[in-house]
């Protein structure tokens, strides 16, 4: 019978235990100083090294050779036949089928034999919160003064469950989910040492569905090389049932549209294609995690190809903050329901009908149809601007000495407006449309004001992804009624794509010593005459 991949390939040293080495520096340091303690306690996630590490440390206090440092040797009678699992000084408990108090009485009672093999016995009690309350109190005189030749090593995954007269009695090691890059190089050495062909993206597709585990993550990949052939994207998404980031980004973009019927096929296709509804509801909350990254400032946690970087730059300016959260909360509770409905699909559905449902205060909603309306905000002057961060382009900026004050109620032309004053008064201009428009406010928010010619303002983005969804006559409309609503003038609207270079408004001097304070953080809060 052919071994399992996870055990084939669990580590036989310190040096191969990757992403706790916080936990093997401190054994390591016990080892070499000859200071072992009689009680640990291993607690965190599954698949993240615990039992594997305990192993090396039952083969590390039994090791013959005389080197501290190199404990285990992996060399001598003793880690062989730990290696090989011939060892009868270390006896490994599985907790979960042993939970009665006669359980661990049988144990005490054999513990005081000495041990035929090493020098320790060592018991590696695994899920240890399974033990019944009467268990731990049989346990506890033990672990606390065990005989000299015996070592306890407890683990567990949920270690809120073990009392406290038993945690006061151990040293305790928290383990670490694995970072995705570790998995990912981890399971490349795999596959080159098995002679598997498999994609990067496969790799990286594997390791962020075993979501910090280990030994989840061999199991996925022991599972796809069964089949023999070359693992793919395509491949391991339809084995592995989860949804295609195809089908994520179809059911986001029917959600920024409120197009119901959209968002419906492009979760019916998944489920169709052999997507599981839970691993579905989870691929779109990790998809709008990553757009709530990019909002804040992080995108470099986010681990993703660069074209679907590309659609989450384009989806984080287009959906406020609040929208992306609620968003969250309803897909997360598909994906963390523990029940199946007779009918797989209604989570989903129901999630996106509830994200589609405008919220009982407006702020929240998303997009609307875009009706002819008339739009009022609270009106400001514009001598004094409010703080504003937003960022010039790479253009030269207008020669303006001085900033302009236009008040709605005066006659003006849009030929008297300059490209200052618009930006000046962007940031009012968007509070006039955002309770509304929110979508249209996130598409405002992504873009910058280039130039006013000829009656004509021009919007620069970053993408063409973003400028399509801004190229739309509705949100060009309401656009620019905002903009005869502030600044009292009739001014015609037109996007293009354009990088930005600065963050530097376009009436401060780019050498001077605001544009420098700008480029460090600051931001303007007021300008006098």
């Amino acid at each position: 019978m052919t071994q399992a991949l996870y055990r084939k390939w669990r580590p036989k040293k310190w040096e191969e235990v990757v992403g706790q080495e916080h936990v093997v520096q401190t054994l390591q340091n016990a080892i070499t100083g000859d200071r072992v303690g009689h009680a640990y306690l291993f607690s965190g996630p599954r698949g993240t090294g615990k039992t594997t590490v305990a192993r090396l440390l039952a083969k590390a206090v039994n090791c013959q050779s005389e080197d501290l440092g190199v404990r285990p040797c992996n060399i001598c009678t003793n880690c062989t036949a730990v290696n090989e699992n011939r060892f009868l000084d270390l006896i490994e408990i599985d907790a979960a089928s042993n939970t009665s108090v006669d359980d661990v009485r049988d144990l005490r009672d054999k513990i005081y034999f000495i041990p035929s093999q090493g020098k320790y016995k060592i018991y590696i009690i695994d899920e240890v919160h399974m033990l019944s309350k009467s268990a731990f109190n049989a346990l506890l005189k033990t672990l606390e003064e065990p005989p000299p030749h015996a070592i306890f090593i407890l683990a567990t995954t949920e270690i809120h469950n073990i009392p406290a007269t038993v945690l006061s009695r151990c040293q305790r090691h928290e383990f670490r989910r694995v970072p995705l890059r570790d998995i990912v190089e981890q399971l490349q050495r795999i596959a080159d040492g098995e002679n598997i062909a498999i994609a990067p993206e496969a790799l990286t597709f594997i390791a962020r569905q075993a979501t910090g585990s280990f030994r989840d993550a061999i199991s996925l990949l022991d599972q796809l090389a069964s089949t023999g052939q070359k693992i793919t994207l395509d491949m391991t998404q339809t084995v592995l049932g989860t949804a295609t980031s195809q089908s994520v980004l179809m059911l986001i973009e029917a959600i920024l549209d409120r197009q119901p019927a959209a968002g419906l096929e492009g979760i019916h296709e998944a489920l169709d294609s052999g997507a599981d509804p839970r691993n579905m509801a989870r691929n779109i909350v990790d998809y709008l995690r990553a757009l709530l990254l990019f909002q804040m400032g992080n995108a470099k946690q986010v681990e993703e190809t660069d074209e679907i970087k590309k659609h989450m730059v384009a989806h984080a300016g287009a959906f406020s903050t609040s929208e992306i959260l609620r968003m969250m909360r309803a897909f997360n509770n598909v994906a963390v329901n523990q029940r199946v409905d007779w009918q797989p699909a209604l989570g989903l559905e129901l999630a996106l009908a509830e994200v589609l449902e405008p919220p009982h205060n407006n702020h929240e909603s998303v997009n609307k149809k875009l009706p002819s309306i008339t739009l009022h905000a609270p009106m400001q002057s514009i001598t004094t601007p409010p703080p504003t961060t937003v960022p010039a382009l790479d253009m030269e900026p207008e020669n303006e000495s001085k900033v302009e004050s236009q008040s709605p109620t005066e006659k003006s032309t849009s030929h008297d407006v300059s490209l200052t004053v618009v930006v000046q008064a962007w940031k009012q201009i968007r509070m006039v449309i955002k309770p509304n428009y929110p979508v249209l406010d996130g598409l405002l928010n992504s873009c910058k004001p280039l130039q006013v010619k000829d009656g004509v303002l021009t919007l620069g983005f970053e993408t063409d992804i973003v400028l399509s969804k801004m190229n739309k006559k509705e949100h060009l409309d309401v656009t620019r009624k905002a903009i005869t609503q502030v600044l009292g003038v009739d001014m015609m609207v037109q996007c293009i794509v354009a990088k930005i270079k600065s963050k530097i408004p376009p009436n401060i001097d780019q050498n001077s010593r605001v544009a420098a304070a700008l480029q460090a953080g600051g931001e303007i809060v007021d300008i006098q005459e």
